[in-house]
């Protein structure tokens, strides 16, 4: 559904892609925080960035999607040196939410979120099909 685009001659990127091409309606999804449907957080970095990306997956599916078709991320986190030493767990838990598909990516360090307990916030845009 969604292909990857690859400048000729650049190196393979890791754990994203540099563009994501496809057809169909668009579906944008909002910032989503770490917090289940109680809106109770989850303990720690890695399970809040899970949550969100859980989230995430739960309106593209009432929409009629899955990972697949998500083309684009942001995430928003409060500390990227929390981000970075958390890599090695955060691969895994996003791969049991997202499997393999890596979407064009952006990630910025933020000063603070709306929820005061959030670490991260992602949101997304997905292209389902027509």
């Amino acid at each position: 559904m969604l292909t990857p685009v690859q400048p000729e001659g650049w190196p393979a990127p890791r754990g994203y892609s540099n563009g994501m091409m496809g057809e169909g309606r668009v579906l944008l999804v909002g910032g989503m925080v770490g917090w289940d449907a109680t809106l109770r957080f989850e303990a720690g970095f890695v399970a809040q960035c899970r949550q969100a990306l859980e989230n995430i997956m739960a309106v593209v599916r009432q929409a009629g999607g899955g990972p697949e078709h998500v083309g684009r991320l942001t995430w928003y986190v409060t500390d990227m040196a929390e981000y970075r030493a958390s890599l090695a767990e955060l691969g895994p838990a996003y791969r049991a939410v997202m499997g393999r598909n890596f979407p064009a990516m952006a990630l910025v360090q933020v000063g603070a979120l709306v929820e005061p307990e959030a670490r991260v916030e992602i949101e997304a845009t997905a292209i389902l099909p027509a």
